[in-house]
């Protein structure tokens, strides 16, 4: 990952402007340890914080076309850039980067071309021939972007709020698969997929084709001129990461130069659920593994760090970013810079626990969209910027665009838990995968129920985080709390205390209306905690707070559910429960 900032039509482009920029451009550094660069253009500036992964030694940006009168500042990879560069024989490129393309493919085709791109991007290009601009960000907002609006009437990017949140009276993220047009004046989508509009898809369940687009989707991204390795916490989605990673490594250009023992990484509590899952795997797949432990205390240390970085204060991506935020920085101190993760799966195939309560296919569907839209907010921002806090690059396989086109034209019947059938969450995911001549992986690991980051790291952990909260929020603050934060009101100890740390960060009302509020259950969209009538009465988004689901539900949830609902939801959590081992 590398840090962008661009700005255009400010109307002071003096010295002080550009150490200003700088200045700004330097708050991103930590995505981009490796080179600075800054181009100015009468009063437009486009800045870069690069975070080498191909082409370490001449891929130095701002990247430019042959007379460098078009100018772009890009964060990301383009997984297709040999073959693009293969329909642009008659431009010249300087660089063996895989960003360079987009300045050609301006030249080329104009501003519609970021749909030819397949990879993960956000990146601002300047054309100094009439001093119109655009800025583009990828198909599901896997690497972030910001854009604001200064009162002299500039205009604002950046990778990160923190580099334009002081100098910008109103900014929002940038929404996913648009493009912003000087020209136009405006923003409009690119992509325009078919499950976007939510018709509910008929297209025949076929496991082997889900199976070879996935394997594409993880040999593609590979490429890479540096170390890597897979974040394996041992659960389905990363441990299929790892196997594929594994078994096709010895075959790819990267293993010519790291060798082709694939590494992976897992971090915990001592004895957590995930430390053991994934040495399992590891030991599975003979890789290199490390694995690192974190103390609660620790976790809690790194809090206010953690929030800074991440630019949030939703309880779900804090719990889960403060352990990747800490792995992270171990990963980095072994020399990697580029890592797998197992992102998107779970809201492409319904796999969070509460999908077991889907009353049909069509709102199973629905809620598959909501949550893929929304990605961007939680998992992308998580895993994109608790990396990236140590100049590491994180490159999710399952939301590969073509990958996410195809699984979600799958029938939604297929994706419906269906205890009868033997069938668990993600199930269609796990029987592409259940290979008796060559297995993948072992059998209960492939369907090992499914754990969230936060509490596979160790149940303790999130019960840490509470009590420290109740330790520092008192019950009249929480009572006061709709007076004090009127916008998106917490409604917990831990979510207020997690506000008082943001708001210390980020104070301008446009900052805290960059993230999400309402109702949740195990991660569930709001929309969904209408499956349960007992959900209302305990909104948490924790994994265990499925109850009757997860096999170690929070017991005061599950004896009150089994008094609401009788003793029929304790027998279906029951069959759930033997499914998932089966």
């Amino acid at each position: 990952m590398c840090g962008i900032l661009a700005v255009f039509g400010c109307v002071d482009n003096s010295q002080a402007k550009r150490s200003r920029i700088i200045e700004l451009s330097r708050r991103l550094r930590h995505r981009g340890p490796d080179w600075s660069g800054l181009h100015c253009h009468d009063n437009c500036y486009l800045a870069h914080q690069r975070l080498a992964i191909v082409d370490p030694a001449s891929g130095d940006q701002p990247l430019y076309n042959e007379d460098k009168t078009v100018v772009v500042t890009v964060n990301g990879e383009i997984y297709n850039h040999t073959k693009l560069r293969e329909k642009l024989t008659s431009h010249q490129f300087r660089t063996g980067s895989d960003c360079e393309v987009i300045a050609h493919l301006y030249e080329e085709y104009g501003e519609e071309f970021v749909d030819m791109l397949d990879g993960m991007f956000s990146f601002v290009l300047l054309d100094t021939r009439d001093k119109s601009f655009i800025a583009a960000r990828d198909a599901i907002g896997i690497t972030p972007l910001y854009m604001g609006w200064g009162l002299d009437g500039s205009v604002w990017f950046a990778s990160e709020m923190k580099a334009l949140s002081d100098d910008c009276e109103r900014f929002i993220s940038f929404p996913p698969g648009h493009i912003y047009s000087s020209k136009q004046g405006g923003l409009r989508r690119w992509y325009n997929p078919p499950w976007f509009l939510e018709h509910i898809p008929s297209t025949p369940y076929d496991p082997l084709v889900l199976r070879e687009a996935f394997e594409k989707a993880v040999i593609k991204r590979l490429m890479t001129d540096v170390p890597f390795g897979v974040l394996l916490s041992g659960g389905l989605d990363s441990s299929l990461v790892a196997a594929v990673a594994s078994r096709y490594l010895v075959e790819s250009e990267a293993a010519c130069q790291w060798g082709s023992q694939l590494h992976t990484f897992c971090i915990g509590l001592k004895g957590s659920p995930d430390l053991k899952a994934a040495r399992e795997v590891a030991d599975y797949l003979r890789t290199r593994h490390h694995e690192f432990y974190f103390t609660v205390q620790e976790g809690i240390d790194a809090l206010e760090e953690v929030i800074y970085h991440i630019e949030t204060y939703d309880v779900t991506t804090i719990r889960a970013s403060t352990p990747m935020f800490l792995m992270s920085r171990k990963i980095k101190s072994l020399g990697v810079k580029m890592v797998l993760s197992g992102e998107g799966s779970d809201e492409i195939f319904g796999g969070y626990l509460y999908f077991h309560k889907a009353p049909n296919k069509e709102e199973l569907h629905q809620e598959t969209c909501r949550k893929i839209k929304s990605l961007h907010l939680y998992d992308c921002l998580r895993a994109n910027k608790s990396t990236s806090a140590w100049g590491v690059e994180a490159r999710v396989p399952f939301l590969d665009k073509e990958f996410i086109n195809l699984a979600m034209n799958i029938d939604p019947q297929w994706k419906m838990v269906r205890p009868d059938l033997g069938r668990i969450e993600k199930w269609v995911l796990r029987n592409a995968f259940d290979d008796e001549q060559k297995p993948y992986l072992p059998k209960h690991i492939l369907y090992r129920q499914k754990e969230q980051f936060s509490d596979g790291v160790g149940y303790s952990w999130i019960d840490g985080l509470k009590d420290h909260a109740n330790q520092q929020v008192t019950d009249s603050m929480l009572t006061h709390a709709s007076f004090v934060y009127p916008e998106n009101t917490p409604t917990t100890k831990e979510a207020y205390y997690y506000r008082t740390i943001f708001e210390r960060f980020f104070p301008k009302n446009p900052a805290r209306s960059t993230v999400p509020g309402g109702p949740s259950i195990a991660c569930s969209t709001a929309k969904a905690v209408e499956w349960d009538a007992a959900w209302s009465r305990n909104l948490d988004p924790s994994g265990r707070a499925a109850f009757g689901v997860h096999e170690a539900a929070y017991e005061d949830t599950a004896k009150n559910a089994t008094v609401m609902n009788g003793p029929q939801q304790k027998i279906q959590g029951t069959v759930e429960k033997t499914a998932t081992v089966a």
